[in-house]
């Protein structure tokens, strides 16, 4: 079965001011010559699920064409959301990861001393899933529809597929701070065929490690009323071997009759040890502006770059000319050219 817009396009009349974008992810995909720009279908008519841009040159881009939907899977554990889509090669296969969610299916609140906070509200059932095609436009098919790939009583949002140095693949995503108030990134194990291993997750960090998050809050604001945020992980290796991981939060700027008000902002933070485990140490935000959940890619002339979406609301993706070194990352300069912003 071919997806819809398994043709390569012959027009690309569209700009990134013209295009819906939340929690892109693209894939730079030189047997074709196309970038690959995936986030959730939006304005398609075709329900839940994920799709595709495509360009030649990170500037033009084709109209987009959906990749994968909910309402065509077996069955699924759940049919809304299909957040932070991003698809990885494996093996001899594309790999698509997106977070669905079950709104009829409430969480139990956990033990409030996992990490010795107290819990807000329970929430319902969120879970990264994985589903596989043999091209980058689909169909995806999801692996395993009828449950969660990772223990159903977590909250695990936005996953990505690390692979560290023995081979071994990991989800990595964020425990979603409304289980935890401080929200953290984790990993969990896979399999060969990308199921959950038995056994536990391990922590990265909290968000609450990131010491900027909280500077400007004024003396004695009470820790409930300052969640930490953590969402869109993704790993990078530097040249050293040190570990990269970017993630988003938001900045906490002041409080207001009982209401924490901040900005969500591009941080991340660095593994000089090169394992999962740490220890991690954080950086300063990379982009501010209301700006996150952004992801690395290398594009066709060999520079680093990352894509990100701005605003949080009706957000359109922004690029950026990054470098990564042994001392971290840092932004080069923003590619107005590209992402039309002036």
């Amino acid at each position: 079965m071919s997806a819809p817009g398994s043709a390569r396009p012959t027009s690309f009349p569209l700009r990134m001011p013209r295009m819906p974008l939340h929690d892109p992810y693209v894939v730079a995909d030189a047997e074709s010559g196309l970038y690959h720009l995936y986030t959730a279908a939006q304005g398609l008519g075709t329900g839940v699920g994920t799709m595709v841009y495509r360009s030649e040159n990170l500037r033009d881009w084709a109209e987009p064409v959906p990749v994968f939907l909910v309402d065509d899977q077996d069955e699924p554990w759940a049919r809304h959301g299909a957040w932070a889509p991003e698809v990885h090669r494996w093996k001899d296969a594309w790999y698509l990861f997106t977070t669905l969610h079950d709104e009829d299916a409430v969480l139990e609140v956990p033990p409030p001393d996992r990490y010795g906070l107290p819990v807000p509200l329970p929430g319902h059932r969120r879970s990264t899933v994985t589903a596989v095609a043999d091209s980058l436009t689909g169909p995806f098919r999801m692996l395993k529809p009828e449950a969660p790939i990772l223990p159903a009583e977590l909250m695990t949002l936005d996953g990505t597929l690390f692979v560290d140095d023995e081979g071994r693949p990991w989800m990595v995503y964020a425990n979603e701070w409304l289980q935890r108030v401080d929200g953290t990134v984790e990993a969990f194990p896979l399999t060969e065929g990308l199921d959950a291993v038995a056994g536990a997750a391990v922590m990265l960090f909290k968000g609450s490690d990131a010491a900027w998050i909280t500077r400007e809050l004024p003396a004695g604001v009470p820790y409930q009323l300052a969640p930490y945020v953590t969402d869109g992980p993704q790993l990078y290796r530097t040249p050293s071997g040190a570990l990269v991981c970017l993630w988003s939060t938001y900045e906490k700027n002041r409080a207001s009759g009982g209401r924490i008000d901040g900005e969500y902002v591009q941080t991340y933070a660095v593994a000089a040890s090169g394992a999962l485990e740490g220890p991690w140490a954080q950086g300063e935000p990379l982009v501010r502006g209301d700006s996150g959940h952004g992801m690395l890619f290398t594009d066709f002339e060999g520079r680093l770059m990352m894509v990100l979406h701005r605003p949080f609301t009706n957000a359109r993706g922004k690029l950026y000319e990054m470098e990564l070194s042994d001392e971290g990352l840092r932004v080069v300069r923003q590619c107005t050219e590209l992402d039309g912003d002036a």
